[in-house]
């Protein structure tokens, strides 16, 4: 029997390693922390849980996918439920917007809310899934840097929607054009920074994410986002995944351009294919170093990070749901502050996830547990001690004067992420959250592939690499990972 080593232990490193189970593979997993999850992790701050990443479920099939493979029933280990509220919206001049699920009542509460007309709306949400549906066999789910990717099929369904791609303009100017409502053009700018990028500077391609929440639908996991990576690891245990906890790889060693295995501070483990879930930049600059690393692709410029705070907030609010926005006044200035100035608006967009919306063990009665979050710059050493008060002083400000409190006198547990902890703690390059940005019409293709074309055996998965980051992508690119490993 081969074996694979995969290289961490993220949501990306999890699904590779049942693809490769499945496929008649060997497979360990060696992961630097306690637990697995990578950026997917929980943890208990008093009488409050949360989950420490990624808040967003969306595309559940793909985790279901894992299970089908192996032959179980997803059911049996993972529950799910859409959500009729995806996200409240509160904007600057104190609209308030509830974004249903449901895309007609979602465009009549857009009409209701900023005069756009239904028909409007609908036909942006069409245009958004007739782009998706066109592409994502070609560019999400299989390599762009394999020649069989361009001669299939499917390449020919990307043909009629080329023009409508957006290659040549940018999210907020393809926005702007379609809606005079600048609140609502807000709204769809958004969809920006689920990659890490600039509405303002990201090609207008971007404008298909809508087309995931709005068309597809949004779930929440039963006991929170944590749970798909529990439940995806029990799985990969029942198939045989070996989990190497606190034993981080220490070089991916390779003779005459192939692997041969992968050495820890414990031992050489012998490896037909090493699978690297970490950070492409950091796979390169401290596992590879007999390998040329791509400089091109690795010094491409780094998506944004996130400042969070997790607050044990001691009151309910019946207003807010699993999902709140909270818009700053200005965004093309929010984001010169991200991406020019690298540093943190003094009115910045702030982001409340609150799980004990739909799992109330996840707070005491009567209380919340609020996911705090501000997008912010990657690390490149700002004074982060200061951003963080002065950002804190401004997020409570801006929150106490929507919601009609004192929010500081509420907050009775506290923890604080940011952009030095996740690339401390999660090997994120610069606290980058999402590998490159996309902020140039090239941006997908610049990403590095799902494979080496050095080294052979050699395999990429995870958020930095192809085709990007949140929890759908990192799961298509350890699906491309197991077409392209070759069976047992």
């Amino acid at each position: 029997m081969k074996k694979a080593g995969i290289v961490g232990s993220g949501i990306g490193g999890i699904a590779a390693a049942i693809r490769l189970a499945v496929k008649g593979y060997a497979v360990t997993v060696f992961e630097a922390s306690e637990t697995f999850g990578g950026k997917m992790k929980q943890f208990q701050l008093g009488g409050y849980r949360f989950d420490m990443g990624p808040s967003l479920f969306t595309m559940p099939h793909l985790v279901d996918e894992l299970f089908t493979l192996a032959d179980r029933n997803p059911g049996d280990y993972f529950q799910y439920q859409k959500l009729d509220i995806i996200t409240q919206y509160f904007f600057a001049d104190n609209t308030r917007l509830t974004a249903y699920a449901e895309p007609v009542q979602f465009a009549r509460e857009v009409e209701a809310t900023f005069n756009i007309p239904q028909a409007d709306v609908l036909q942006y949400l069409h245009k958004s899934a007739r782009i998706y549906n066109a592409t994502a066999d070609t560019f999400l789910h299989k390599s762009l840097h394999k020649v069989k990717t361009y001669l299939s099929k499917d390449i020919l369904k990307t043909i009629p929607v080329l023009p409508d791609l957006g290659l040549t303009t940018t999210m907020h100017k393809a926005n702007a054009q379609a809606f005079q409502d600048a609140r609502f053009v807000q709204l769809l700018d958004r969809f920006a920074t689920y990659n890490g990028s600039d509405p303002y500077q990201a090609p207008a391609t971007l404008n298909l994410i809508p087309h995931l929440e709005h068309n597809l639908g949004a779930y929440y996991p039963t006991g929170g986002i944590y749970a798909i990576a529990k439940s995806l690891v029990q799985l990969a245990e029942e198939l045989g995944v070996v989990f190497k906890y606190k034993e981080p790889v220490k070089e991916i060693v390779v003779e005459n351009n192939h692997i041969t295995g992968v050495r820890t501070a414990k031992a050489l483990y012998n490896s037909d294919v090493v699978v690297s879930n970490m950070d492409i930049v950091p796979t390169y600059r401290k596992l590879l170093p007999g390998v040329t690393a791509p400089e091109d692709t690795l010094q491409q410029p780094r998506s944004s990070s996130a400042l969070i705070y997790y607050w044990g907030i001691r009151h309910s609010f019946p207003e807010l749901h699993l999902h709140n926005i909270f818009f700053s006044k200005n965004y093309q200035e929010e984001f010169r502050h991200i991406f020019q100035e690298k540093d943190i608006s003094l009115d910045p967009t702030v982001y409340v996830n609150i799980t004990s919306k739909y799992s109330p063990e996840d707070a005491p009665e009567e209380c919340e547990n609020w996911f705090v979050m501000v997008n912010v710059p990657h690390n490149e050493g700002q004074d982060w001690d200061n951003l963080i008060r002065t950002t804190r002083a401004n997020v409570i400000q801006k929150l106490s004067a929507v919601l009609g409190v004192n929010l500081d006198q509420l907050i009775e547990a506290e923890q604080i992420w940011d952009p030095r902890g996740i690339e401390a703690q999660t090997s994120s390059f610069a606290g980058a959250l999402y590998g490159s940005s996309s902020n140039n019409k090239m941006a997908a293709f610049l990403r590095h592939a799902n494979f080496s074309s050095s080294v052979k055996g050699l395999y990429f998965c995870g958020g930095s690499v192809h085709p990007g980051g949140g929890i759908p992508l990192c799961l298509l690119s350890a699906k491309i990972v197991g077409d392209l490993v070759p069976a047992n």
